[in-house]
Formats: C-alpha cells, sequence, structure tokens
C-alpha cells in the first residue's frame, strides 16, 4: 500500500524530481533576491517621486540658467551666443563691484555681529541661576517668527522722517540727527545692516542656547574651582563647546548675508541711487526690469558657487576642529 500511496503522488511532490515543461526556478530570481538588495530598492521606490520633484524644480532650472548665462537674451527675441561675455561682465562691471562691496558689508551686519551677540547672550544666559532668561530668550527669538516681508514692513516705519526712531530723537533733545534713515546715501545702508542684525541674533543666540545645554556642567564646576571668572569660563569652556553650533550658524548667516534680498527690496529696492545694491537685487534688475535674462543668470550662477565654496569651507574647517 505505501508504494501504491507514493506513486500516486504527483511529480512536483517527489522531493529530487522536475515537473515536465517547467525549468528550475534560478537562484538569482526575484524570489531569492537578497533582503539587502530589496531593502535597497524599496527605499528608492519611496524616494522616488521625491527625486523626481527635485530634478524637474532644481536640477533642470539650474542647468537651464546655466546654458543662458551663456546667450544675449532680453527673454522675448531670439538668444544670441555670448560665451563668457556675462561673466566677464560680471566682474569688469562697476555696479557689480559696488553691490559686492555691499554684501561684503552685509557680512559683518548679518553674520558677525549676531554671531558675537547671540554667543554672548547664550553664555549670560546658561547660568541656571539667571531670572527671567526663558523670557528674554523669547522676545530675542521673536524675529524668527516674522516673515521678511513683515520685518521688512516694520523697519520701514521705524525708519521714516515720521516714525518711531526720529521722534525719539527728538523727545531726547537730538532733533539734529533726525533724517530719512532709508533715503540717505550715507546711512541707508547701515540702517538695513542693523535691521539685518536684528532678524539674524534670535537664530543665533538659541542655537548657542541648546549648544550650551550640552556641555557638561562638571567642566563649569571645575573651571569655577580653579578660580576662573566669567570671561575665562567662556573662552575655557563655553566656546569650544560651541563648535558645532558655531559652524551651523556660520554657515546659514553667510548665506543669508550673500543672498540678500527681500529686506533690501521692500524698504529701498537698492536706492537710493544704488547705494543699498546687492547681487540679488541686480540679478533681479537684469532679470525683469531691464531684462538681460543672460547677465542675470551669470549672476545668479556666480553667487551659487560662491554659496556652495563658503558651506564646503566652513565644513571643512569644522571637521577639522573636530
Amino acid at each position: 500500500m505505501a508504494v501504491l500511496k507514493e506513486a500516486s503522488l504527483p511529480e512536483a511532490a517527489v522531493p529530487g524530481t522536475v515537473t515536465a515543461g517547467r525549468a528550475p526556478r534560478s537562484e538569482g530570481g526575484t524570489r531569492f533576491r537578497s533582503p539587502r538588495t530589496r531593502r535597497r530598492l524599496l527605499g528608492l521606490a519611496y524616494l522616488a517621486p521625491a527625486l523626481l520633484i527635485y530634478v524637474f524644480v532644481v536640477l533642470l532650472p539650474a542647468g537651464q540658467g546655466l546654458r543662458l548665462s551663456f546667450y544675449h537674451w532680453d527673454g522675448i527675441t531670439s538668444a544670441t551666443w555670448a560665451g563668457f561675455g556675462n561673466y566677464t561682465a560680471f566682474l569688469t562691471d562697476a555696479t557689480v563691484r559696488q553691490a559686492v562691496t555691499h554684501t561684503l558689508f552685509f557680512i559683518v551686519f548679518f553674520s558677525i555681529l549676531p554671531i558675537i551677540l547671540g554667543m554672548v547672550s547664550a553664555a549670560l544666559t546658561a547660568r541656571k541661576d539667571v531670572r527671567g532668561a526663558g523670557v528674554y530668550r523669547s522676545i530675542i527669538f521673536l524675529p524668527q517668527v516674522l516673515t521678511p516681508a513683515v520685518a521688512a514692513v516694520v523697519w520701514k516705519q521705524i525708519y521714516a522722517p515720521g516714525g518711531p526712531l526720529n521722534s525719539v530723537l527728538t523727545a531726547f533733545g537730538l532733533g539734529g540727527l533726525t533724517r530719512g534713515w532709508l533715503g540717505d546715501f550715507t546711512w541707508a545702508l547701515p540702517a538695513l545692516g542693523l535691521a539685518g542684525t536684528w532678524a539674524a541674533y534670535g537664530l543665533c543666540m538659541v542655537l548657542f542656547v541648546a549648544g550650551t545645554q550640552n556641555i557638561p556642567g562638571e567642566l563649569y564646576d571645575a573651571a569655577r574651582m580653579d578660580g576662573a571668572g566669567p570671561v575665562r569660563e567662556f573662552f575655557t569652556v563655553t566656546l569650544p563647546g560651541l563648535r558645532g553650533q558655531l559652524a551651523v550658524v556660520l554657515t546659514l548667516t553667510l548665506l543669508g548675508a550673500i543672498r540678500v534680498f527681500d529686506i533690501v527690496w521692500l524698504t529701498t529696492k537698492g536706492g537710493p541711487g544704488t547705494s543699498t545694491i546687492t547681487p540679488t537685487v541686480l540679478l533681479y534688475q537684469r532679470a525683469f526690469t531691464n531684462p538681460d535674462v543672460g547677465a542675470a543668470c551669470a549672476i545668479g550662477v556666480v553667487l551659487a558657487l560662491v554659496s556652495l565654496t563658503v558651506s564646503l569651507v566652513v565644513v571643512k574647517l569644522s571637521e577639522g576642529d573636530d
């Protein structure tokens, strides 16, 4: 009986047999693919929509801008080949040189000053015995809640001839110092710089405060036992412990200074004259006001390369410190 039962089984059920007309499954088939390969394919499947959006929204327009930077084009008529003419004009144009000089000026107000003030504020409020530190940090961080457009409108009202700043100066008997700040060739650029410091200060302080909270308290205790005062404690404990946060803040603020546009365009539009012109405002004017799309694309390419270089340098320096 056992023999009869075994003979009645299908061929596919008998071990070692091959069903007629069917080839054996390959070890490299989908069914036997390694889990690691399946995980990679699954990850690519999840990333595919985002990658496609990134390609169509970022990479393709960037490539198109790079291509147009080698042409003269007003956006309407046929483009003509310019070669590197737009780039040589970028390097020799007096207005562009003035815009680059203003960018260096903005780096001081948009990056260096906020970093210094934010680090000092973080060091002062890092002590647990500081009363009202939370309220103080919230007030300083408030500009980050406002959009750039709102911040620009606020500062435009502050600097207006009949605005709060001139009213305060008049109230203190300093009426001779009042002026239309954003319409003054000498003071318009520093006025915008102070507005930028106000806007970036809160972000720097919050990031540095977060960094100080990760510094072990034992280091502060040891420094105080060695007789270190607040200044020495800052340079021996706080500053070395904030290297990572300093790299992040430096990258963000430098890029913000290089690409500043909103507050300048919404307050002065680069004026009076060209006293507050920046590369991004010049790019906008070249692209839309007096259309020279090729020159605008060249400015954009240069700004992108400068921003990438700054980011790589800051990252490299921070890795070297680590």
